[in-house]
């Protein structure tokens, strides 16, 4: 099996990382979806959470390799 990562960079922190690309958080941003690395969702769902409001869900295998075949 080949599994294939994507490689971007995070649209709060700016830094570079990997991730699965159909399964990575992300938001839209002038039409076009911005990932977000896990750090900065755990702190967004933290600072979500002090404010009674629900956490941004995030997949298992938000950060891991995926099938390169699913691409």
């Amino acid at each position: 099996m080949t599994v294939a990562f994507a490689h971007g960079e995070c649209f709060s922190c700016k830094k570079i990382f990997s991730f699965n690309p159909k399964r990575v958080p992300s938001f839209p941003v002038d039409g076009v979806r911005e990932p977000v690395c896990r750090e900065c969702m755990d702190l967004a769902n933290a600072n979500r959470a002090a404010k009674g409001m629900d956490a941004h869900p995030i997949y298992s295998d938000a950060y891991d390799p995926i099938d390169a075949d699913e691409l």
